[in-house]
């Protein structure tokens, strides 16, 4: 078997997107858009697609990462692609021997494997187990490049995708993925005392949008109940305004540094410049979320930030937003908007407030 192959021509380049569940149609319009003309494949029911342009890989990760698409969720270059195996160790042996050719400069770098292989996927590839695909190329990167093997605080990562047709391999660094995890499957761990999973919400959010919540110092939440926004804003040291006519987790209420109001957002006034962060993830009409948002903006300080979800209640997404951004553009900018892995039918907006 031989890889099927060969290189990609300097004017073309081959990738791998990943989205949530029913939405990876969004992320290839918003990829039709980003360059006029993309060939595209699903690989996979779990919305993994690939996709095809003509423009090298540089040039067009540089477009990617300048407008990063927001149904987008990780990004795998393709840089080989194997025929299908006939045999499990067929499989492995081709992805070793495809690796060790590839003169890659790993000696001495903390390199991670990624393995994945499509939903449905029959044999000999449904017998593949992804920890088997990691475990063949560690070797490799230990006894052919001297590299470092690692799963956290890589500074590369091989890709691998196998479906039934193809086996697809890439090389890159980090962020070129647009996430260090494995497809974008951001998992957190859920530690006793967790109020909710909602929190995990939060805590990718600050990895996705290169955030430090423990920079602010005083926040406003509001549709705050249970309260896993809080409780994470409270463990980063920041003082906590929740808002929300419903209770807050009784283990919440022993912080010193939270203020409950059990009112809506509708009642509620603040002094002018009294927060330096406000979040909000209300399951709301994704417009009047607005309205309450941009009624309490003046308690904001200039240039302080808003998080902000917007459920996707209605099914158009794009106008859903730009309705949204309508409400909002007046007093603040919208920084970054990505449906995060924690997200199910929303986005996560990121906005700066705009200096009076």
């Amino acid at each position: 078997m031989g890889e099927s192959e060969e290189r990609l021509e300097e004017n073309r380049s081959i990738w791998i997107g990943t989205s949530n569940r029913g939405f990876g149609k969004l992320a290839m319009n918003e990829l039709s858009r980003l360059f006029g003309k993309v060939k595209t494949q699903s690989l996979s029911p779990g919305d993994v697609y690939r996709f095809e342009v003509d423009m090298p890989r540089d040039e067009a990760l540089e477009k990617i990462r300048g407008n990063v698409p927001i149904f987008l969720r990780h990004l795998q270059p393709v840089d080989r692609w194997l025929e299908a195996p006939r045999t499990v160790e067929e499989a492995l042996v081709s992805i070793a021997e495809s690796i060790a050719e590839a003169g890659l400069p790993l000696k001495g770098r903390k390199v991670a494997v990624q393995a994945r292989k499509a939903e449905g996927a029959t044999a000999p590839i449904a017998d593949v187990a992804p920890v088997d695909v990691k475990r063949t190329i560690d070797a490799v990167l230990e006894e052919t490049y001297g590299a470092i093997p690692t799963v956290q605080d890589m500074e590369f990562i091989i890709s691998v995708y196998l479906t039934r047709a193809s086996t697809y391999i890439g090389w890159s660094q980090p962020e070129e993925n647009l996430s260090t995890w494995s497809g974008g499957a951001v998992h957190f761990h859920k530690e006793n005392g967790d109020i909710s999973r909602a929190k995990f919400k939060l805590m990718e959010a600050e990895l996705v949008f290169g955030l430090d919540f423990g920079d602010y110092h005083s926040a406003l939440d509001l549709g705050a109940a249970p309260g896993g926004w809080s409780s994470f804003l409270l463990e980063k040291g920041l003082r906590v305004t929740a808002v929300d006519p419903a209770e807050l987790h009784p283990a919440l209420l022993r912080e010193s540094g939270l203020t409950y109001l059990r009112k809506n957002a509708a009642d509620v006034e603040f002094p002018a410049d009294e927060f330096d962060l406000l979040v909000c993830d209300m399951s709301w009409d994704p417009v009047k979320m607005a309205e309450l948002v941009k009624r309490l903006l003046p308690s904001v300080s200039a240039d302080g930030l808003i998080l902000t979800t917007v459920k996707l209640l209605h099914g158009k997404a794009f106008a859903t937003l730009r309705e949204v951004e309508s409400v909002l553009e007046p007093a603040a900018t919208l920084v970054n908007a990505r449906q995060l892995f924690h997200n199910r039918e929303e986005i996560t907006c990121l906005w700066r407030k705009k200096p009076s």
